[in-house]
């Protein structure tokens, strides 16, 4: 299966199904899931990166308990929109997962979105440091998810 766009990715899904967003860091991979009407992304857990067929097999696992049928892979553009070693690393997670099993997959442009919701962490929650690294990655999973959700929902009301 193809990456597709966002706005593609509806058309993709069988309805009522959950979307699962993804934050692929250096050591971990977070993750979010929305719920069957694709209104709301929340945090659900972290995935520390080992082998890829491990974290493929897990992954999967956490998606077919949830019947989930789309994955959003938050993409680390550059500032200046291009793409550099990360988000090359990203499109590669994506392609291997493909070579396992059929994903509908779509990139959402995650410029950012850490640094937001650390300060979202520090700011409004008060986390200290410690607190903060062990919902950092989920959270800017759901950013992520949230991000591309409101961005279908948009899309589907403006039509």
């Amino acid at each position: 299966m193809p990456v597709l766009d966002i706005l593609d990715l509806p058309a993709a899904c069988p309805p009522d199904t959950a979307w699962m967003g993804l934050d692929l860091g250096e050591q971990t991979i977070g993750v979010a899931v929305s719920d069957t009407t694709r209104m709301i992304a929340s945090p659900l857990e972290l995935i520390r990166k080992s082998k890829f067929t491990v974290e493929a097999q897990t992954l999967f696992k956490m998606m077919d308990a949830r019947k989930v049928s789309g994955l959003v892979i938050g993409l680390p553009v550059n500032m200046d929109g291009t793409e550099g070693p990360r988000a090359q690393s990203c499109r590669a997670f994506a392609r291997n997962l493909e070579r396992h099993r059929p994903v509908n997959v779509a990139f959402w442009d995650e410029r950012l979105s850490t640094s937001a919701v650390e300060r979202f962490l520090i700011d409004e929650l008060d986390l200290s440091r410690k607190r903060r690294a062990g919902v950092v990655d989920r959270t800017a999973a759901a950013w992520i998810l949230q991000g591309a959700l409101d961005r279908v929902r948009d899309q589907q009301t403006w039509v």
